[in-house]
This record gives structure tokens, C-alpha cells and sequence, in this order.
């Protein structure tokens, strides 16, 4: 039986642990050459290790697949765009990204600092940023290349005490989207993926009361290996169909997110004024304002 990422190469970031090694280990199985990129920092992002890398890259070569290690940081451009030299060193092209790489500094938004907002918004977004247009010159050249971005329902919903993670996976989210539109005449494509799943940067979720502590052994449950089958899959030629969407993906669901578009309008003839908008306009549009939910409002359901 074939396999579907067959000499494909990949680039997977963060890739050292947790769903990035998942990802890279079943990208690996099912034939591709990995780039597996880790600097090997804590879960705010300080400090640095070759060894979760190494360590990945050693685990696939042991089951038969092809990798090499890069622990370059995504959060600036030159050191960004070396992990994309690095498939094309070693392996001659570059046929997929995965922009996994991710750190949190969470804090209530008033006692929020700039260094963690600017630190968050480095990583995920410029981070994705980097890395997708240091590909996007080798993709354009041979017509061909997929995107897989994370995005994360505390952009898409919200949650508490993530202003920055949040405002970084809803940027993501537009800059998947302008990808796909900007260079699908090129045959290459630009999806999003928000996991559930217990990492190491989930264990950083406060548990405090009961229903926290109950909440955080819920999502124990959900291994970052069930992420990994929805990325090969956009990873390969099987979705050359599929672009500028966003999937969820929690334990054994998958879901389609919906986009913005608009859900309500009114219209007055003459124009509005203030005090118009005060009488009639935001009366008639009230029913339709969206909640403000975070994740676990929308998610009220076990993970299956």
C-alpha cells in the first residue's frame, strides 16, 4: 500500500514534543523526510535544548524513516528562514510546513506585560509568518506546497487570561486565509488546525478550584497523537481540494469552523445618527450579537 507523503519533504516546527513530535513521527511513517525543528526551550519559551530534536529524529530513524534536526528559533526571520534551508539542503525541495511552534505567558489582560504580549505574538504569529514566507519563494518556483497553521479556539472563541495567545491565533487565522488566496494559482494551499489536546503547554492552565482541576483531567484524555492524522492528510496530494479552511480536531472529532461573514443588517433610508443607531439600530441587531463564551462554553460536551 502506498504511502501518502511518500519522499515528501516537511518541515514540522516545535517539533521536539508533545503534537509537533506526533505530527513529525506520523509524517515520517507514512514516508516523508522531516525536518524536525525544536530549540528545545520551557513552555514560556526560555532557556534552550538540542535534545528534544535529537531525540525525535533518533525515534524515527530507529523506525525506518528519514529526519534531520534544526533548533533554530521561528521568532525571528534569518533564524526562521534557516529551517527552511535546511530541507532544502538536505533533501533538495521542500513540499510541506507544519507552523506548530508555540510558547504561553498567560496573565489577566490589565496585569498583562508588554514582553509577554510581544514574546506570544513573536512566536505564533510572526513565527508562522516567518517560516510560511521563507517556503512560499521554493513553492511558487515549483508550483506546488501545503500549509498547516495552528490556530486555537482561545482566538476563535475565547478564554480567559490569553489576550496574547489569543490575538496571535486569530492573526494566524487571517494570514492562512491570505495565503490561500494569494497563492493558489501556484497550486499551493493554506489550512488552519485548532487541536484539543494535554501538552506541555496546557499543563500550564491554572487548577485551582474543583472544576478546574476536573476540567484539566478532561483534557488529559486527549493525546496529542490524535491531532496527527488530520495534518498528514492536509500534508498530502489527497487534499489538493482542500484550502483556506479551519478543522478542529478533539481526541476521535473532527470539525469544520465556520468563517466571519455577516449575520445581520438593518437599513434606514435617510441615514443614521446616533441617537437612531441608540433607538433602532442596536435593538434590531441585538438578538443576533455573538456570546461572550470561552471554549468550554461551546464545548459542553465530553471528548469522544
Amino acid at each position: 500500500m502506498a504511502k501518502s507523503l511518500q519522499d515528501k519533504v516537511i518541515i514540522v516546527t516545535g517539533a521536539g514534543r508533545g503534537i509537533g513530535r506526533e505530527i513529525a513521527l506520523l509524517c515520517a511513517a507514512e514516508g516523508a523526510k522531516v525536518v524536525v525543528n525544536d530549540p528545545g526551550g520551557a513552555a514560556d519559551g526560555g532557556g534552550s535544548s538540542a535534545a528534544p530534536a535529537e531525540e525525535v529524529v533518533e525515534e524515527i530513524k530507529k523506525r525506518g524513516g528519514t529526519a534531520v534536526a534544526n533548533f533554530e528559533s521561528v521568532a525571528e526571520a534569518i533564524p526562521a528562514s534557516k529551517i527552511v534551508k535546511t530541507a532544502t539542503d538536505h533533501f533538495g525541495r521542500l513540499d510541506g510546513v507544519v507552523n506548530n511552534a508555540g510558547i504561553l505567558r498567560d496573565m489577566i489582560f490589565h496585569k498583562m506585560s508588554v514582553e509577554a504580549f510581544e514574546a506570544v505574538i513573536k512566536v505564533h504569529l510572526m513565527g508562522s509568518f516567518y517560516v510560511s514566507h521563507a517556503a512560499a519563494r521554493i513553492y511558487r518556483e515549483q508550483e506546488s506546497g501545503s500549509f498547516v497553521h495552528f490556530t486555537s479556539t482561545s482566538g476563535l472563541i475565547g478564554n480567559y487570561g490569553q489576550a496574547n495567545y489569543a490575538a496571535a491565533k486569530l492573526g494566524i487565522v487571517g494570514l492562512s486565509k491570505s495565503i490561500a488566496l494569494d497563492m493558489g494559482r501556484f497550486n499551493v494551499r493554506s489550512n488552519c488546525v485548532s487541536p484539543f489536546a494535554w501538552t506541555r503547554m496546557i499543563g500550564t492552565i491554572p487548577t485551582e478550584t474543583d472544576a478546574e482541576k476536573a476540567r484539566v483531567e478532561k483534557i488529559k484524555q486527549m493525546g496529542p497523537e490524535k491531532i496527527a492524522p488530520v495534518c498528514a492528510y492536509l500534508l498530502s496530494d489527497a487534499a489538493k481540494d482542500v484550502t483556506g479552511q479551519i478543522f478542529g480536531v478533539r481526541m476521535n472529532e473532527i470539525f469544520l469552523f465556520g468563517q466571519h461573514r455577516p449575520v445581520r443588517s438593518v437599513h434606514r433610508g435617510e441615514g443614521w445618527t446616533p441617537e437612531t443607531i441608540a433607538e433602532h439600530g442596536m435593538p434590531a441587531l441585538k438578538g443576533s450579537f455573538a456570546k461572550l463564551d470561552r471554549s468550554a462554553d461551546v464545548f459542553t460536551w465530553d471528548p469522544i
